[in-house]
């Protein structure tokens, strides 16, 4: 059946998978139709207007009847990791029912995304709720896709936010010993979403169960080494011991990182068990190979929170498309996305836009800074002898600015009537902007002032905190020379 004849239900659209989902069924000109609790959480997505959402409970039998009624696919995208201690039972009685409801409705195929294992393993409570949900739901007379995947990479991902907070903050970790032993075959978001999209409406799909995972069979101590290769930290120190729990590893996630324990605790069970592909697919549905591991990490952090990082990956104009759904979502939860520190300062002045900047753009070079100019100067010797590009470039045109000039150890990455944008090329443990923009009014304008910084690991951390006092002064102070200078 054509995509434009059918009806595609998304549950768990207001989730990490569901909401990436979504747009790539858009795209491919599905009709989609979301389903959640809370409707409102949808209300940021840029998608929300090209789908129909409806609110429904899914424990509750009728609404699930609403929430299927003239459908002809539905995706089942649920779980109750962090909503109670007896999720198992939620999640059972919940898959029981839809299975029910897509038959009574005539459903011609539900599509579920499980996680990998097999059925005669010693498996967690989290896998073993998992695959109990993947056999009820094929309890029924409707055909089930189910798609098996262990760790997903992607910005957003719980287990990725996880991985990438243990190994920014920690040089050195004393872990509990199956961190060193136990093999997972983790696989990017990007590879998960299109094997979700290419098995809707393909019968040769029906009934079967299909484990995807990446090409790098790993375990979680080669997955920190990963990361602090892509990230370009320091090898991490890590130590095994036999006495961690996994239930004792969950409050020690619960110190650095921000992902809350209730699901900080069932997804470190899971990393428990060994979890790699078995079957004969090769890991991809699509049938072909799916992105390594470095390249999932990569892509997963060429953005901080929107802050486009410069790195290798997010220059590979081959996958430039791609990567997106690795990226953070505005819908993120708020411990999502990786650290950001910003100074964010804001003045209002008795004067036009054009004339705050016209000053900000004459910035650097020969005029210099506006407040403080030994102390900018001393910060280029600093990074002259650390081997940077100090202050020595200067820049191209005394009152000109245009994207890729650089402007002293600066380099314009965004120029606009109301908004300059720059990111610098010193040394520093991180990636930093600065920027200004300008909002006019009637009166005058307010003139908002940003210095964003996206750290490094442990030593990014500290540098920024370490600058706090001086940032409190300097930029005040520039701020406010650049608004009296722009008055005059």
């Amino acid at each position: 059946m054509p995509p434009d004849e059918s009806l595609v239900v998304v549950t768990g659209a207001t989730g990490y998978v569901g909401g990436r989902l979504v747009p790539q069924l858009l795209a491919r000109g599905h009709t989609v139709r979301c389903v959640a609790r809370r409707p409102e959480e949808l209300s940021d997505r840029l998608w929300k207007d090209e789908v129909e959402i409806i609110q429904a409970d899914l424990s509750r039998s009728d609404e699930v009847e609403f929430a299927l009624k003239g459908a002809t696919a539905a995706y089942y995208l649920l779980h109750s990791m962090s909503s109670s201690d007896d999720f198992a039972e939620v999640e059972s009685a919940m898959a029981e029912q839809f299975a029910l409801t897509a038959e009574s409705e005539g459903l011609r195929q539900i599509i579920y995304l499980g996680g990998l294992g097999h059925d005669g393993d010693d498996k967690s409570d989290h896998l073993s709720s998992r695959h109990r949900v993947g056999r009820l739901l094929a309890s029924g007379k409707t055909p089930v896709t189910e798609l098996r995947a262990a760790v997903i990479i992607g910005s957003g991902s719980a287990s990725f936010e996880m991985l990438r907070s243990l190994v920014e903050v920690l040089p050195v970790m004393v872990v509990p010993k199956w961190v060193s032993q136990t093999l997972c075959q983790p696989v990017g978001i990007t590879d998960v979403l299109d094997d979700l999209v290419h098995v809707l409406e393909r019968s040769e799909f029906y009934g079967k169960t299909i484990d995807i995972g990446g090409p790098d069979v790993v375990t979680y101590q080669d997955m920190m080494h990963a990361y602090a290769r892509v990230a370009g930290l320091r090898r991490r120190r890590i130590v095994p011991v036999p006495v961690l729990t996994p239930r004792l590893s969950s409050h020690w996630v619960n110190l650095v990182s921000p992902l809350p324990i209730q699901l900080a605790r069932p997804l470190i069970d899971s990393l428990t068990s060994d979890v790699v592909v078995t079957d004969e697919g090769g890991g991809c549905a699509r049938g072909g190979v799916n992105q390594s591991l470095e390249e999932s990490i990569g892509y997963a952090m060429s953005s901080v929170q929107g802050q486009e990082l410069p790195t290798r990956w997010s220059n590979d104009r081959r996958t430039s498309d791609e990567f997106g759904a690795a990226a953070p979502d505005r819908s993120d939860p708020s411990w999502a996305g990786g650290r950001i520190f910003v100074d964010k300062r804001q003045l209002f002045a008795v004067c036009d836009g054009e004339s705050v900047m016209r000053v900000v753009r004459s910035l650097g070079g020969n005029t210099g800074w506006l407040a403080f100019n030994w102390l900018w100067s001393v910060r280029g010797f600093v990074d002259k002898l650390l081997g940077g590009v100090g202050l020595r470039r200067g820049r191209r045109h005394p009152t000109e600015l245009r994207v890729g000039d650089p402007l002293d150890f600066f380099e314009v990455v965004e120029v606009r009537p109301d908004l300059l944008r720059l990111r610098a090329e010193m040394k520093v443990p991180g990636h930093a902007w600065l920027e200004w923009r300008v909002s006019q009014s009637q009166t005058g304008c307010l003139v908002e002032q940003k210095a964003v910084f996206v750290p490094r690991g442990l030593w990014g951390r500290c540098y920024w905190l370490a600058l706090v006092p001086a940032h409190a002064v300097i930029f005040k102070r520039m701020l406010k020379a650049l608004v009296r200078e722009a008055e005059r």
